[in-house]
C-alpha cells in the first residue's frame, strides 16, 4: 500500500483483496495466543491420554510436561517420554495408589559468569505427569530404562486379568 510520500508500507502489504491486512493480523494474534497458551501449559494442553490424571491438564510451568508415547499390548503397558538434556538423576519417578508419577527438572546452566544469553527458546524447570494405572497393572514389576534422552517405563499386566471383549447389542428405538 502507498503512503503519502510514495513509499511502499511494510507493515501493511499492497494486496487486491482490501482489508485482507486485517485478517493477517487477526490470525497472528490467535497464532500468539496458541503459543502463549502451549507455553504457560504445555503443548496440546487441552488433550489428555486415557490413562492421564488431571495433573497433565496443567503441568508446571517451567519445563513443560515431557512429550509421551503409550502403547498397550495385551500383557503391558508401555510409556515412553522425551527428556532431552537430562540424565537419570534428573528423574523421580514413583507409584503409589495405582497412580505413575514422572517428575523432574532440566536446570539451565551457564559455562561461566560472564555467559550472558542473547536468546533462550530451550524450557528450562521442574515438570510433573502423572498417570492413573488400570488394575491389571502389576506395579511391583514395574521397570525404566534410560538412553539418550529417552525414558521407557515398562508396566507388566498380571496374568489372567485380560477383560474379555463383550459385544453389546443395539436396538432400533
Amino acid at each position: 500500500m502507498a503512503t503519502d510520500k510514495g513509499k511502499t508500507d511494510l507493515a501493511r502489504p499492497e494486496t487486491s483483496t482490501p482489508g485482507l491486512h486485517l485478517g493477517d493480523r487477526f490470525h497472528r494474534l490467535r497464532e500468539e495466543m496458541d503459543r502463549f497458551a502451549n507455553d504457560m501449559f504445555g503443548g496440546n494442553w487441552l488433550t489428555r491420554s486415557p490413562f492421564a490424571d488431571t495433573a497433565e491438564l496443567m503441568p508446571g510451568f517451567g519445563a513443560g510436561a515431557p512429550s509421551i508415547d503409550l502403547h498397550e499390548s495385551d500383557t503391558a503397558i508401555t510409556i515412553t517420554a522425551e527428556l532431552p538434556g537430562m540424565d537419570e538423576g534428573d528423574i523421580d519417578l514413583t507409584v503409589k495408589n495405582g497412580v505413575l508419577s514422572l517428575k523432574g527438572e532440566k536446570r539451565y546452566e551457564t559455562k561461566d559468569d560472564k555467559d550472558e544469553a542473547r536468546v533462550i527458546e530451550r524450557r528450562y524447570g521442574s515438570f510433573q505427569r502423572s498417570f492413573s494405572l488400570p488394575d491389571s497393572v502389576d506395579d511391583e514389576k514395574a521397570d525404566a530404562k534410560f538412553d539418550k534422552g529417552v525414558l521407557t517405563v515398562t508396566l507388566p499386566k498380571r496374568p489372567g486379568t485380560e477383560v474379555p471383549e463383550r459385544k453389546i447389542g443395539i436396538t432400533k428405538v
